[in-house]
């Protein structure tokens, strides 16, 4: 999905979109946040997968979790799950609006959920190699 994004060539306004107008962080490469800021781009893209014949998209939810948005100050649980829900939806409708037009080829939709900037077991610290910067309840 990121290298698909890429080609749209987006800048800092394309990932705030008019939610996040006024968002005191940088946003631009948040590909997640675009479900929500730009639908648009991320449908697009959804519909040129399946119109090529794939059989499962994703949900460009690849950091959509309270660790990797921290880094966009968007790290709350309520700014998550609306990603993640957003990101889902549609992806859910990109898959049934292909079914509709083929009821033969089932299309399918995965949730994706990626590492994150956090290690549970390296410490970021040289000084003190039991600390880590995070738990596993975090992760």
């Amino acid at each position: 999905m990121g290298t698909s994004i890429q080609k749209y060539k987006l800048e800092e306004e394309d990932y705030r979109g008019e939610e996040y107008k006024n968002h005191g962080h940088d946003l631009k490469g948040n590909n997640d946040l675009l479900v929500i800021t730009r639908p648009d781009v991320i449908r697009e893209i959804h519909n040129n997968y399946l119109g090529a014949g794939a059989d499962i998209i994703e949900t460009n939810t690849f950091n959509g979790t309270t660790i990797s948005q921290d880094d966009y100050n968007l790290g709350t649980l309520e700014e998550v799950r609306k990603i993640n829900i957003a990101g889902a939806k549609l992806a859910k409708e990109c898959a049934a609006e292909f079914m509709k037009k083929d009821p033969s080829k089932p299309r399918f939709v995965a949730g994706a959920i990626g590492p994150t900037n956090k290690t549970l077991s390296v410490s970021p610290s040289v000084e003190n190699p039991a600390f880590r910067a995070c738990c596993w309840d975090e992760i």
